[in-house]
């Protein structure tokens, strides 16, 4: 770590728990990025602030005038251009030592699975389900942590489903993919804005516990905000023993 390192990440340093040998992990470490929104967005900025040395963000989208409501990594001069690209300008604003790769494309499971492999941790901020399950099955093939989140109108959730430990659940053995859940989306449920702010910054700050090994994960945990109340609910989750995604994992 070099003087210009040591002098931006000093309040990392000065605690206790991450030290100078935490942040070198950050440093060392790749986190993958599905989806640069509302939730993306803090994501990626406090990534990259907090010194992940590669962070690859996945979208096929465009910045749009009514993303800015929310999305904060995006602006008025980046109407029409690539999120993925848009929010490594302003990562690279913050913190031009970040090396950020921006695919403007969706991922497929055959390319999720390529991408899952590479990162140390991934952090799916997608908004459908069809994604969100093929997230988490590239995770549960290549044991890599992921972090999920999710928000609608003044409802948010966050978890951690990490594989490395077998007696966790993944995403499918909560919202099993033949399960019927009504999709719905922001265009026409809305989403309050500070909400993707909130969910999107726990997810941050799960990744980087998880990359540092600062405490305890939210493996096994769903924590659920009713934004209307400012209240949280927490409930424990198990693994489902015939789960398709993840029910013969100590098989593999």
């Amino acid at each position: 770590m070099n003087d210009d390192q040591l002098l931006r990440y000093s309040r990392h340093i000065l605690l206790d728990d991450l030290g100078i040998e935490g942040q070198q992990r950050l440093l060392a470490s790749h986190a993958l990025i599905i989806g640069a929104g509302g939730l993306g967005s803090p994501v990626a900025l406090y990534l990259g602030t907090a010194g992940v040395g590669t962070i690859t963000i996945v979208d096929d989208d465009t910045v749009d005038l009514t993303n800015l409501q929310r999305q904060i990594a995006h602006d008025v001069a980046r109407i029409g251009q690539p999120k993925a690209g848009s929010a490594a300008q302003s990562i690279a604003a913050i913190n031009p030592d970040v090396r950020v790769v921006a695919l403007n494309e969706r991922a497929d499971a055959k390319r999720l699975a390529e991408l899952v492999a590479e990162a140390d941790v991934v952090l799916d901020c997608s908004d459908n389900f069809a994604t969100r399950h093929a997230v988490n099955a590239a995770c549960v093939l290549h044991r890599k942590p992921l972090v999920s989140g999710a928000a609608i109108g003044f409802d948010g959730q966050i978890s951690v489903y990490d594989s490395r430990d077998a007696a966790n659940p993944c995403y499918a053995c909560i919202f099993p993919s033949d399960t019927a859940f009504e999709e719905v989306r922001c265009a026409t449920m809305g989403v309050f804005a500070p909400l993707v702010g909130i969910i999107g910054s726990m997810q941050a700050a799960e990744a980087l516990r998880l990359l540092t090994g600062v405490g305890t994960s939210l493996a096994g945990r769903l924590q659920m905000l009713d934004a209307r109340a400012m209240e949280w609910t927490e409930i424990r989750l198990a693994r489902a023993p015939g789960c398709r995604v993840c029910g013969d994992i100590n098989l593999r």
